[in-house]
Parts: structure tokens; sequence; C-alpha cells
């Protein structure tokens, strides 16, 4: 089980996470804020990618600070943009990479990357130039990169925010079928619908935590209330990037 213990971090001087604190036991979970809400930082806590400067991310009693190569083999990640997980040049390299030094063979590694390519649409795709896929094809490569490994846990940072509404549902129908636990960062309220838990976020904090339905309602009224007070204005700049936020 992921466990997060009064986890802190900043990037040049600004918090993005403040003293978090959560127990990640569900098969389903959802986590949603605003842009600059510090989700993101959150979800890369999650296996290593960000080591927090106070507190602790365990998983299974072994924390991301001395056990991240661990880690990262059971729990795999998911970006927003698939480009920047697609490095190799043909769709079979680019899942085959992920086998490199887990002493398999080259026939195992073969049907491993067959099985996962036929198992999400690619199997056609196997010697076809990664970079001239569609955007819906490119995500379930990027997905299927991670899922050859086999990790125990799949955490996705809004692995549809590029993708036209048909690729949305394919993603969703994709990840509500894994027999891996889910943690699913997105601005698509209606994709957790059948969620165990939904997480909200905001300010680098957790402000709700219960079922998807309580949990959408009290995100959106928060979001209603700030545009409110702000006169309706944008924030203009994302915590968790330190990019504009539009």
């Amino acid at each position: 089980m992921l466990q997060l213990e009064n986890v802190t971090h900043a990037y040049e001087g600004r918090t993005v996470l403040r003293d978090v604190t959560a127990e990640l036991a569900e098969h389903r979970i959802g986590v949603i804020g605003a842009n600059g809400s510090g989700k993101s930082t959150l979800a890369r806590t999650l296996n290593g990618l960000v080591v927090p400067d106070h507190g602790r991310v365990l998983l299974d009693g072994r924390d991301t600070r001395r056990h991240a190569r661990e880690i990262r083999r059971r729990v795999g990640f998911v970006f927003p943009d698939p480009g920047t997980q697609i490095i190799m040049p043909t769709v079979g390299e680019d899942v085959a990479i992920g086998l490199r030094g887990s002493g398999l063979d080259r026939a195992e590694i073969d049907e491993r990357v067959q099985r996962i390519l036929r198992r999400h649409g690619l199997a056609d795709h196997r010697d076809h130039p990664a970079h001239l896929l569609s955007g819906g094809q490119k995500q379930m490569l990027a997905l299927a990169s991670v899922l050859v490994t086999e990790p125990e846990i799949l955490v996705c940072d809004e692995p549809t925010t590029l993708l036209d509404l048909r690729n949305v549902k394919v993603i969703e129908r994709t990840l509500r079928t894994l027999p891996q636990q889910v943690i699913l960062l997105t601005h698509h309220l209606d994709s957790l619908v059948d969620f165990d838990r939904v997480v909200v976020m905001d300010e680098g904090s957790i402000v709700f935590d219960g079922a998807p339905a309580a949990a959408v309602a009290h995100y959106t009224a928060r979001m209603e209330r700030g545009a409110t007070e702000a006169g309706g204005e944008p924030h203009l700049r994302s915590p968790d990037s330190g990019e504009p936020a539009w």
C-alpha cells in the first residue's frame, strides 16, 4: 500500500505540497484539482520521480528515498504527453525497451511485447514509426510501454489531456479493465463516477477525500466560489510547473 506521511515539497521557494498525509489502498482512486493545486507533484512523489523535502512516501513500508529503483518497478507512471515517454523509433522497440535488464531472453521479450501490443490494439503497428501514430495511438503506446513491465500500481497524470472525446473514452475504458491499482489524475470528472474514492487537492493540500459524487460536488462548488471571489479571473501560473496554467 502507498502511504504519504506529512509530505511537503517546494519548487524555488514556492510550496506546492503542504503536510499531505494519506493511505492509498483502494483499487481505483481519482485525484482532482485545479491547475497548480499540487496534484501532479503529488503523483510524482508516488514512485520517487519527486522526493519530498519533508515527510515520507512509502510503498509497503519502503521509502522512496532509499528504494526508488524497486518502487519504480512496482509503480508505473503515465505522463500527460506521450511524447515525453516514447523514446524509440518504432512501436515494438519502444515497448521492448522497458524490459531491458529484466532477465528475460529475447524470445520471452518478443512474446510479451506482442501480447501487450495485441491487447491494446497496436499489434499491426509493431514496426511502424512511433512518431507517425495518431494522438490516441501514442497515448496507448505510452500506456503499453508501462504495462509491459507488469507494475502493481499505475499512476496516470491526466493521460487524456491531449485527446479527442473518442480517444478519451478508449483510454478510460482501458484503465477501467486493468487488474492493477489505478491512481488517475484527471479533469474529466465524469470518468470517476465508478471509482472507489476521489481525492480533491487545493493549494497543496487534500481538502476533500471521499466518494466520487461527493468529491466532485465539493470540487465544483470550490471552483465556482473561487471564480466568484476572484471576479472570474483565471490563475495565471501553475506552481506545479512554473508555467502559465491556461
